[in-house]
């Protein structure tokens, strides 16, 4: 029996790492040469596995595609909770948002992701936008949590109404976002230092003068990180949608 289940367990890490690998060769290409001219032919090759191989793992082309993009908003979930984790000041907007930011100038799915780069994503955009309006909505309402929790706690001004704050945070980030694309010759030479303005018009915007309570945002914490983590199992379990059952 113990020998069956360890076959088991063998072929399982073996199915898994397999799946990984034709993860990152989809990804390596479509960064590469867009969605149009990645083929599961070219997966394959660069996975070095056979075509059928692709497809015992992924229900198509689209869904293996929509897979790396989730597979890059599952990471990028996951590096927010763990900068909340080791610092409680990052469940703060200011904070949070200037994360967000490196990790989008970092990870060239994201910045395809969110700045819309048909070169790259081509009908994948529409695609996602239809597969993933559920988690979509799921952070959506992440943010009115975080802002609501952060507004009880005094962490967040009471000037604005959560709608109105929840705005501020999707447009300003939105805006230098874009502005890395639009304008980068009159960005400061340091990501870091592009993301502190982010930080500093944040806080500017929402957060009371000085410097947080560590206790408070202590207090705070816990309730925050866990709606943080669920967004990066939902991004998983959408992975996990994508494979062929």
């Amino acid at each position: 029996m113990e020998s069956t289940e360890s076959g088991g367990a063998v072929q399982a890490d073996a199915r898994t790492e397999r799946g990984e690998r034709i993860l990152d060769a989809a990804c390596e290409l479509l960064l590469a040469w867009g969605y149009r001219r990645v083929t599961a032919d070219e997966i394959a090759r660069r996975a070095d596995v056979g075509k059928g191989t692709v497809y015992l793992h992924w229900k198509n082309k689209d869904a293996l595609l929509l897979a790396v993009v989730l597979r890059a908003k599952a990471a990028d979930h996951r590096r927010q909770v763990e900068r909340m984790r080791a610092d409680s000041r990052n469940i703060l907007p200011s904070r949070a948002l200037r994360g967000s930011l490196l990790d989008f100038m970092d990870d060239p799915v994201l910045r395809a992701l969110y700045l819309d780069d048909s070169d790259i994503l081509g009908r994948l955009n529409d695609i996602a936008r239809k597969e993933l309006a559920e988690l979509v909505e799921a952070g959506t309402e992440t943010l009115r949590w975080q802002l609501s929790t952060l507004r009880a706690h005094g962490l967040v001004r009471e000037d604005l109404g959560i709608d109105q704050q929840m705005y501020v945070c999707m447009s300003t980030a939105t805006g230098f976002f874009q502005a890395e694309v639009l304008f980068p010759e009159r960005a400061p030479a340091r990501a870091e230092e592009r993301a502190d303005l982010l930080c500093h018009t944040v806080r500017t915007a929402l957060e009371p003068p000085g410097e947080p309570d560590p206790q408070v945002t202590a207090a705070a914490a816990p309730g925050i990180i866990t709606r943080f983590a669920r967004l990066e199992e939902l991004s998983r379990q959408e992975v996990r949608r994508q494979l062929r059952q």
